[in-house]
């Protein structure tokens, strides 16, 4: 199924956004998107290369004292404007992020949503960045603080969520005087650039907003972006592995930070838990987007008493989802992005397997009438164990292992055993327990009787290998700030008469 879109002006391809402009590469090259419920291709756009992302940094550079200079109220209209565009032409987004992505359309919709919000909210911060006066040790002195833009910024952001990873960083950004440069996902670029074009009709003055797109040369683009001194910020939704890489480039040019990493969800289950719920929850959390999100649970850890029960009324759940083309009415689940991704999910059952685990639903490829190469039928394995690879690495797939647990103090280290710690999920009705486990889990973001944890206005983020800085709500603008400190000497001369 094609989507026939509302305004077709908004399907932008073979040229990236630069100055305000839509720009094709220098070199005249393209890369194809294919739309993974089919395998067919959708379109070609712009390959960029390096000498294109110079040209976006550059803008970026001339834009910035004029954008930095406008007040918070003025960047509030125009991040509001946009927000209004966004909402108008939801549809539209929606089913440019169903047909590259492949999620229900559904999902699509709620995606839109939670990006526009971003904008919303950011609006709503941009006018309150506040300073602070402080007092000072010295009596002639007195000091005062100002939270100034950090100045360019590079924003890296992955295929899951291509609308609402790009608006979680431009937002924060432009509400702080930051100008950006974009770097989005080559599987799914189509979202990302009607969002820019949306940027031109909601009025956002040129070089303050640049997107840039490729495939082959992604490497070489992250590199210039971690590398260049003009880059005073670099924002990096994606892997672990990637994130590792980055940083190390970026210590160079000791440019400011925030990563949001790969992640490996335990999600608990006691016995005095409302198992109604916590079916709800592990079905929210495990299968939303197929498992394609980095707050995926990815361990399911269910106490003894109610192990049993939970895996046989979960597993019934599960056998209700129909996957296949997210356009058809009915459809619960997408394909996953490519045969790359199908195949690492296959590896993570057929390890568990071997290892003495048991398919209770699912476990195989399914094809949906499309593209055998990118369905995989919605699984549950019970009986894991902690030497499976879904046990330490994150599956990223419609993959749900039942782990058994019989003490609170076990579940907690067993949880706690991970390298990442991006968030977890609690499920009890024991207050005190709650808080004991919630405090004791190496995770940013602590879900508790319930499965889904992504706001607006909830900070985003997670500790150990899962990386630092958080984004959206009212932590979200700091990132992009930094703080001047301004001491005022020869203060403390006595009223003149």
């Amino acid at each position: 199924m094609v989507p026939m879109l509302k305004d077709p002006t908004l399907l932008k391809q073979n040229a990236f956004f630069v100055n305000g402009e839509w720009t094709p590469a220098k070199s005249g090259k393209t890369f194809e998107v294919r739309d993974p419920a089919t395998t067919k291709l959708i379109g070609t756009s712009a390959e960029c290369d390096v000498d294109d992302a110079q040209a976006a940094i550059t803008a970026a550079e001339e834009a910035l004292p004029s954008f930095r200079a406008k007040t918070g109220r003025e960047r509030s209209k125009l991040l509001r404007k946009w927000y209004d565009l966004m909402m108008e032409n939801a549809d539209d987004l929606a089913a440019l992020i169903t047909w590259e992505n492949g999620k229900p359309l559904a999902d699509a919709r709620g995606e839109v949503t939670y990006a526009a919000n971003f904008f919303e909210w950011f609006s709503e911060e941009a006018p309150r960045a506040y300073g602070d006066t402080i007092p000072t040790s010295v009596p002639g002195n007195r000091v005062f603080t100002i939270r100034e833009p950090v100045g360019v910024c590079g924003l890296i952001t992955p295929w899951n969520f291509p609308a609402a990873m790009i608006t979680r960083k431009i937002g924060p950004a432009l509400a702080a005087g930051c100008t950006v440069v974009c770097k989005v996902p080559g599987e799914t670029p189509y979202t990302s650039l009607a969002i820019a074009e949306l940027s031109v009709r909601a009025g956002i003055p040129k070089g303050v907003v640049n997107f840039i797109t490729t495939l082959d040369n992604t490497p070489r683009v992250g590199e210039l972006l971690a590398t260049s001194p003009s880059i005073k910020k670099l924002s990096f939704t994606g892997s672990t592995a990637v994130g590792k890489l980055l940083m190390k480039l970026a210590s160079g040019t000791v440019k400011k930070l925030s990563f949001e990493l790969g992640g490996n969800a335990p999600f608990i289950v006691f016995d005095d838990a409302d198992i109604d719920v916590a079916i709800a929850g592990a079905l929210a959390s495990k299968f939303r987007s197929s498992g394609q999100t980095c707050v995926c649970a990815n361990r399911l850890y269910v106490q003894e008493g109610i192990y049993d029960e939970f895996a046989r009324r979960f597993a019934a759940e599960v056998e209700k989802f129909t996957i296949g083309n997210g356009f058809e009415d009915g459809i619960t689940h997408g394909p996953l992005i490519h045969e790359r991704a199908v195949s690492k999910v296959e590896e993570h059952v057929r390890d568990a397997q071997s290892k003495g685990a048991v398919c209770v639903v699912g476990g195989t490829r399914g094809d949906a009438g499309l593209a055998p190469g990118t369905f995989f039928m919605p699984t549950v394995l019970t009986g894991m164990s902690a030497d499976m690879t879904l046990a330490t690495e994150e599956t990223f797939g419609p993959v749900a292992g039942l782990f058994k647990f019989a003490t609170e103090a076990e579940v907690v280290r067993r949880a706690n055993d991970a390298e990442v710690g991006l968030a977890g999920y609690v499920f009890s009705a024991d207050a005190a327990r709650i808080y004991r486990v919630a405090e004791a889990l190496e995770v940013g973001m602590v879900g508790v009787n319930t499965g889904i944890i992504s706001d607006t206005a909830s900070p985003f983020g997670g500790v150990k290998e899962s990386g630092f800085g958080r984004e959206g709500s009212k932590y979200g603008i700091e990132e992009f700030q930094t703080i001047k400190t301004v001491t005022l000497g020869g203060m403390g001369k006595p009223l003149q008469s």
